[in-house]
């Protein structure tokens, strides 16, 4: 456990040391993986699907807000849609100024949710986002979270339908419309994702801020049984085309990332806790006092004692 601490506290050093390269960085490879994975799956315009075009867009989200890039990345799917059908191109366009607007009228700082709950998807650990959201977010981050588990599925529709959407008449174009409406926003899955990840961040973000003992810890379990037991309500309503395996992958990474996430950001000794009391004119106060686990990185300095004389001749 030592070690451990040790190993936090030379993290939290070397990101205040190098905090103005470090976040530029993490903000490339966020903006970069997005424009790639947008590419890979629904690059229906070979122009904008070279990699180069990923990490030219990749370089320039490193230096603007979150929000910017997932503007940008919208209207790059805007792009590669237009190229096989221009009714699913105005569904997401349409799509994308709700999210906008939602996103900008609710929670302005939680744009980089709309970017990871897509990727955490294609990496099979979305169970993830709804436990550290609940964790050190607030519960307006249901917002965006639910608009970017829209995306992914949105994607996957796009991906998977791509022969079948191309080559539309303006005649038949009214009837194509409100087909694609339905079977986009019809998703069973898709919902039951939504309400699996809004009750589990509300659960989490519940039980976290009890005055209880290991009140993180009961949060992330509690968060992923609820993530279960609504996706095995939405199972026995819709029979959901679901992979077991893949969930319960998902699922036991997700938690271990949680619980390495609690480790550095709320590690805390509760054999040490603290009950104390105040008062003044108009109030008692119970105070209960729970100390963190902190360690001083160990500064190891060589000093010469015996210094070797020079040999005189």
């Amino acid at each position: 456990m030592m070690g451990l601490l040790v190993f936090k506290e030379n993290i939290k050093r070397l990101y205040a040391k190098c905090s103005l390269y470090l976040i530029p960085a993490v903000k490339f490879c966020l903006g970069f993986v997005t424009f790639y994975l947008i590419n890979e799956n629904i690059g229906f315009m070979a122009k904008l699907k070279n990699p180069v075009i990923a990490v030219v867009l990749g370089l320039v989200a490193s230096f603007v807000p979150c929000g910017v890039t997932a503007f940008f990345a919208g209207c790059l799917m805007i792009a590669h849609v237009a190229q096989v059908s221009l009714e699913v191109a105005l569904i997401l366009l349409v799509f994308i100024l709700v999210v906008m607007m939602l996103y900008y009228g609710f929670r302005p700082g939680d744009g980089y949710l709309l970017l990871l709950t897509p990727i955490l998807f294609f990496v099979n650990i979305p169970y993830l986002v709804p436990l550290l959201v609940g964790l050190s977010g607030s519960l307006v981050s249901i917002v965006p979270v639910s608009c970017g588990v829209c995306v992914y599925y949105m994607m996957m529709y796009l991906k998977q339908n791509a022969g079948v959407l191309a080559g539309s008449t303006m005649s038949e174009m009214a009837a194509r419309f409100v087909q694609i409406v339905k079977n986009v926003f019809g998703n069973e899955l898709m919902w039951v994702m939504v309400a699996a990840f809004a009750a589990a961040i509300l659960v989490v973000f519940l039980i976290k801020n009890l005055s209880v003992d290991y009140a993180w810890s009961i949060a992330i379990v509690a968060g992923v049984i609820t993530q279960l037991a609504v996706i095995f309500i939405g199972d026995f309503n819709f029979n959901l085309p679901i992979s077991a395996g893949s969930m319960v992958t998902g699922i036991v990474l997700s938690v271990i990332l949680a619980l390495i996430y609690q480790f550095f950001m709320f590690a805390v000794d509760y054999s040490r806790t603290e009950y104390l009391q105040y008062e003044d004119d108009e109030y008692y106060y119970y105070v209960k006092a729970v100390p963190k686990l902190a360690v001083s990185a160990p500064d190891v300095k060589v000093r010469r004692i015996n210094s070797r004389k020079a040999v005189k001749h």
